[in-house]
């Protein structure tokens, strides 16, 4: 099977070069002086262990891209550039493609499945980097990270257990898991963190603020219904990359690279949405999701307040 990896910036790039270092058969899809510099020069991998080049090719959309049946595309682009990606996704691919979230959130498969009838999840956990173009960088190795996969909205099939064995085969630890959404949701609780990490900073500082927003998570998930596994993060497994400590998260990246969109009306947002459909008071979502819009839009860098003046925005009933 050929892998088309859609969006291939930190975590796309990553999954790309580890796949066709593992000798799967890659195409990958990157905008602007990122597919110029991938095009002219190739693809580097920056890992604790060793820099590579790879020779990977590359398209600017996927109008350029001769799809067939058998080929996988993996959407690793942020949620709020998903639906016009899957749009023209849809104008060129087969109707029974394969369609793989790697991506944050919980939105991102519910869109696909719209367009396209064989859609799955991967729950990502894997530090990395992107901030020049034509490079990226994971920050662990040998292992590059856990890419577990399921069906969605939940199933076992033969597609997830082959995706997981070309992970497993590529560097990555991956099971092929039939309630792959349970494992999403917890990762979204992880996320939480990343607006505050945007606002307050790194470090310990942001501590407080990302206890209540979890918080208010595990409620709303509650009041929905919905379970969601513990998913454990692997910041303690990273490593220096070229002498460079990794720095924050995707969120953090967005704005360090100036894009002016963010993704945490999809990490905050959907607590904060939940929270309005079941009746539970999210006020600490609801400012990290409005504060890091409005940094991303004004292209402000990190670190706009202290975690005391955060918290002195909120009212009583964030204090628990």
């Amino acid at each position: 099977m050929r892998f088309v990896v859609y969006g291939a910036g930190a975590i796309g790039g990553v999954i790309g070069a580890h796949l066709f270092r593992g000798g799967h058969d890659v195409t990958l899809i990157a905008r602007g002086a990122h597919h110029d510099a991938i095009r002219e020069h190739g693809l580097r991998l920056d890992t604790p262990d060793e820099s590579v080049t790879l020779p990977i090719p590359v398209a600017a959309r996927p109008a350029e891209v001769e799809f067939g049946d058998g080929d996988i595309v993996i959407l690793a682009m942020k949620t709020q550039d998903t639906a016009p990606a899957l749009a023209e996704l849809s104008a060129v691919a087969p109707p029974g493609i394969v369609v793989v979230s790697a991506q944050n959130g919980v939105e991102n498969e519910r869109l696909a499945l719209r367009l396209f009838p064989e859609v799955y999840g991967v729950c990502v956990v894997l530090p990395a980097t992107f901030l020049e173009p034509g490079v990226v960088e994971a920050s662990m190795a040998p292992v590059g990270g856990l890419l577990d996969v399921g069906r969605y909205p939940r199933g076992d099939d033969d597609t997830a257990r082959a995706l997981a064995a070309a992970f497993r085969e590529s560097r990555f630890e991956a099971e092929a898991r039939p309630d792959i959404m349970r494992y999403k949701y917890g990762k979204l609780l992880n996320n939480l963190s990343n607006a505050a990490q945007v606002i307050i900073g790194l470090g310990e500082q942001s501590r407080e603020v990302v206890r209540l927003a979890r918080e208010e998570g595990v409620e709303c998930l509650r009041a929905a219904g919905i379970e969601a596994e513990h998913v454990e993060p692997v910041l303690a497994q990273t490593r220096p990359v070229q002498g460079r400590e990794r720095g924050g998260g995707s969120s953090f990246q967005s704005l360090q690279r100036g894009t002016g969109t963010i993704e945490t009306d999809y990490l905050n947002g959907e607590i904060v949405l939940l929270g309005r459909r079941y009746g539970v008071p999210t006020p600490v979502n609801e400012l990290l999701r409005s504060v890091a819009n409005r940094m991303a839009r004004e292209g402000l860098p990190p670190g706009l307040m202290t975690a005391e003046e955060f918290l002195g925005r909120l009212d009583g009933r964030a204090r628990r």
